[in-house]
């Protein structure tokens, strides 16, 4: 492993590539990663980062989002068939068809979906900053897709907005139940628990704290409780581990594994500079609509 790390590093230099990494990435992946962090750091570096090469350890959408944002580098997707079932249940038809049915709704597309999809909509969010996006549209009605857990627990704190769900979600997050939250309270009563807003409802509203990936890694590292159980993709526990070994983290459900993060390997990202597998291509008139729905998140966070 060591030497494949060098091995990595000594192409990076010669490609001038940079490696990025979803918090979801296996520890080795994180370990030889430029830059590590949710979907909303990654899309902001993507803007701004000075490279060639792109090397994204993720899933497609997020190599999609770096290519929009910076269409004339090369984007890498180690595992091409590194997917996200949530991004899979919608398609920029299914867009159309919620704008037709209601006229003149701002359409807010979490950063979980397609470039299609987000051609097709106003403005992209994610869960860090999904709240103050969804705030800042004129008018009460707003479209909001594709994850309805997400949009559940916007409209909860926005009771002034309107928000018309699709029903997608992600299956990893919504393993959890409201019955793993109650064992866990009697099995750990002492301990704090934290989890992602694409969890259901019920389970958002027994825990102690609801956040981003980012969020809740923030809170893990600076709370005083000493006994903290998460309910996110197991990945976050990589950056924990090193950050505050004297806690003790647990997952709130052992199903918070996500096969298609857990795709690429150090093998894979090796392979990819050296052979500039896969490369990511975005349609050019779909790119320049949906980097227009990025861009304006952007401006609003």
């Amino acid at each position: 492993m060591a030497e494949l790390k060098r091995e990595i590093e000594q192409l990076k230099r010669e490609r001038n590539a940079l490696i990025f990494a979803h918090n979801y990435q296996l520890d080795e992946v994180q370990e030889v990663a430029d830059y590590v962090g949710d979907s909303f750091y990654l899309s902001k570096v993507a803007a701004s980062v000075d490279c060639d090469i792109i090397v994204f350890g993720g899933v497609r959408f997020m190599a999609e989002t770096a290519k929009i944002l910076s269409p004339d580098k090369i984007v890498l997707l180690p595992e091409l068939d590194a997917g996200c079932p949530l991004a899979d249940t919608i398609t920029g038809g299914d867009v159309r068809m919620l704008k037709q049915r209601h006229p003149g709704a701002p359409v807010v597309c979490y950063i979980n979906s397609s470039a299609e999809v987000k051609a097709e909509s106003d403005i992209c969010c994610t869960s860090s900053n999904a709240i103050k996006v969804v705030s800042s549209l004129p008018g009460r009605k707003v479209i909001f897709v594709p994850d309805e857990n997400l949009g559940d627990y916007i409209a909860k704190q926005l009771p002034d907005k309107e928000l018309i769900l699709w029903k997608g979600c992600c299956n990893i997050h919504a393993k959890v139940k409201p019955s793993d939250i109650q064992q866990v309270r009697e099995n750990y009563p002492e301990a704090k628990i934290v989890v992602h807003p694409e969890c259901v409802p019920g389970v958002v509203k027994l825990a102690d704290f609801v956040g981003s990936t980012s969020e809740i890694i923030r809170y893990v590292e600076s709370s005083d409780a000493n006994v903290i159980i998460i309910g996110t993709e197991v990945g976050v526990l990589c950056k924990l581990r090193t950050s505050r070994p004297e806690k003790q983290i647990f997952l709130l459900h052992s199903g918070l594994v996500c096969p298609n993060m857990k795709k690429t390997k150090q093998q894979s990202i090796y392979d990819a500079l050296l052979n500039n597998q896969y490369q990511i291509h975005v349609d050019e008139a779909v790119a320049e609509k949906a980097k227009h729905a990025i861009t304006r998140m952007l401006g609003v966070s």
